[in-house]
């Protein structure tokens, strides 16, 4: 399968005309293991001039999806002075603590992002769509030996965060990483359930 370019001028175009319209952006991308939000994150940040901050930075150890997101809401979207701890995979231990500028936007990419508590203090979601088999493939290709044993166990804390907080359905634009296009919903967030529902 060819695979398609995220950061390619028209996905880019499409997605940083809307989100530009915000004052000051915060914008999450999730979806699964191998998807290809990295590549959309590393183009989308520069064209909005954002910060960026990588989930997989924030993960403390193969079981720790969970905490990051739950750090990325209190630590970073919730905070008048937001920060964030990086972890150290080498030694399985908390590292060097960061700093964000409250004022710049922000893009945060990384499975768990996308939940309804991180939704709602975001202006925009964008879930990468493709299916499991491709993104394994990638994933390992990308990761290798390193990725390889604990692709279930990452995948299943996957499968609970998505069962659980319907990230695809907290979207505003879903990319189909398999084609290279953008998807728009004329959707707004329902405040109950934190959820976008037709307009």
């Amino acid at each position: 399968m060819r695979e398609a370019d995220l950061g390619d001028r028209e996905v880019l175009q499409s997605l940083t005309v809307r989100i530009a319209l915000a004052k000051r952006p915060v914008v999450l991308i999730d979806g699964g293991s191998g998807s290809g939000k990295s590549t959309l994150a590393d183009a989308l940040a520069p064209a909005i001039g954002a910060q960026l901050l990588r989930l997989e930075d924030v993960y403390p150890g193969w079981d720790g999806l969970e905490a990051a997101s739950t750090a990325l809401h209190d630590g970073v979207l919730a905070s008048e002075s937001p920060r964030w701890q990086s972890w150290d995979w080498a030694r399985g231990a908390g590292a060097a603590w960061h700093r964000l500028n409250p004022s710049q936007p922000l893009v945060v990419e990384g499975s768990g992002s996308l939940s309804r508590r991180n939704r709602r203090l975001a202006t925009y979601g964008i879930w990468v769509d493709l299916d499991a088999a491709e993104r394994r493939r990638r994933a390992i290709d990308r990761d290798g030996d390193r990725y390889a044993p604990h692709w279930d166990r990452w995948a299943t804390q996957e499968a609970q965060f998505a069962e659980r907080e319907r990230p695809s359905e907290l979207a505003d634009a879903i990319v189909d990483a398999a084609v290279g296009t953008v998807r728009f919903r004329a959707t707004g967030l329902n405040a109950e359930t934190g959820l976008n529902t037709p307009q």
